[in-house]
């Protein structure tokens, strides 16, 4: 087959957070799996997490001189017009030089010029669009985009129904394989398998206002016979180390980071996370009784829409931001207390997942080669 199939070049950009980045990851991967011999160039933000994890993840990457557009009146903002030439510029660099045969955009900063660039030199274009509530940058490029795969239901009012296609979330694989490692999991954080265990996940960064709550209400939730593995974010990890010392022989377990996020979710009973799009998308496919708190400062508030489309289906309990010091623990003696609850809910998110994302956006790029 590879015989008389040209050699594709695919150009991928997105970046800024891990929701931009690790779709565009998977999406490439997912292309390389139909295509081996397809050329790939990442476009990231100079100085933004892309520019690590993109390499990391065998890929090549150019940086552009980018970054948002703050609301405050500030130095960077008087930046902002040179950077966004600077930008096009390179964009237009690149897109001549490597010569795409498609152009994909997952969001972030440095995906408005490049895709811009090259939506302007004819190259198709497709966009993939984590949340239920539309980026800025995103919301611009749709208009020349030829495709927007998306994860919710409904987004053809931002988009336009002859271009939405839905296709859910790309995840990386391996973080939401956990069939048969659920004895690796509780070896893995030293549990016991005698009792339930709940995962606190905040995103790559941590969640503060969470991670103050669970500090606040430890006592009574260990009181709920439960164990506690708590990912805490690199901000407050050593504090929330130090004050937890006294109960590391009660089943408390505080990591900065789970890099075996497999496990992290095998081993868990219940969840309680930030509803990002690529969490809740993770979550759905993990299928796990889940607590979200929405992060409130997200943009447009995306993360209380993303929350609010599985608590509409029964299918996650929401804890709000600002009611996050007794609403946890009261979510928390719920769970405890209602298996009924537990198991409805577990029922509802496992219908919700969609775990041939990555494949289905593959096969729209492909589809977009002439």
């Amino acid at each position: 087959m590879g015989g008389n199939l040209k050699k594709l070049k695919v150009l991928v950009s997105g970046g800024g957070t891990g929701g931009h980045i690790f779709p565009a990851i998977a999406i490439a991967n997912a292309i390389k799996e139909q295509r081996p011999d397809t050329e790939f160039l990442f476009v990231g933000a100079k100085g933004k997490m892309e520019m690590e994890k993109v390499p990391a993840a065998g890929f090549d990457i150019e940086g552009l001189w980018i970054s948002g557009f703050s609301r405050s009146l500030s130095l960077s903002n008087l930046m902002f017009p040179f950077k966004l030439i600077s930008s096009m510029l390179k964009a237009g660099k690149i897109v001549r030089e490597f010569q795409p045969d498609v152009a994909i955009g997952t969001g972030g900063f440095a995906s408005g010029p490049t895709l811009r660039v090259a939506s302007q030199k004819g190259i198709p274009c497709l966009i993939q669009e984590q949340n239920s509530f539309p980026g800025v940058t995103n919301r611009i490029l749709s208009k020349k985009a030829k495709s927007i795969c998306v994860a919710y239901d409904g987004m053809e009012k931002y988009f336009g129904e002859e271009k939405t296609i839905l296709t859910g979330n790309p995840v990386r694989k391996e973080v939401v394989q956990i069939a048969g490692k659920r004895q690796e999991a509780l070896a893995f954080f030293n549990l016991d398998a005698t009792k339930k265990t709940l995962l606190i996940v905040g995103g790559s960064l941590g969640a503060q206002s969470v991670n103050n709550a669970i500090l606040g209400s430890l006592e009574a939730l260990l009181d709920l016979g439960i164990q506690i593995v708590w990912q805490t974010g690199k901000t407050s990890f050593k504090e929330i180390k130090e004050a937890t010392q006294s109960f590391q022989d009660k089943g408390v377990h505080v990591k900065e980071f789970i890099y075996k996020m497999d496990l992290g979710y095998a081993a868990a009973d219940i969840v309680i996370s930030r509803s990002g799009a690529i969490a809740v998308s993770e979550l759905e496919l993990v299928a796990k009784p889940t607590i979200l708190v929405p992060y409130p400062f997200a943009a447009e508030d995306h993360q209380t829409k993303n929350a609010m489309s599985l608590v509409d289906k029964g299918a996650a309990i929401l804890v709000r931001d600002e009611n996050v010091n007794t609403g946890l623990l009261k979510a928390m003696v719920q769970l405890t207390n209602q298996p009924e609850l537990v198991h409805s809910l577990t029922k509802n998110i496992s219908k919700m997942g969609m775990p041939d994302a990555a494949n289905q956006i593959a096969n729209h790029v492909l589809s977009l080669v002439k």
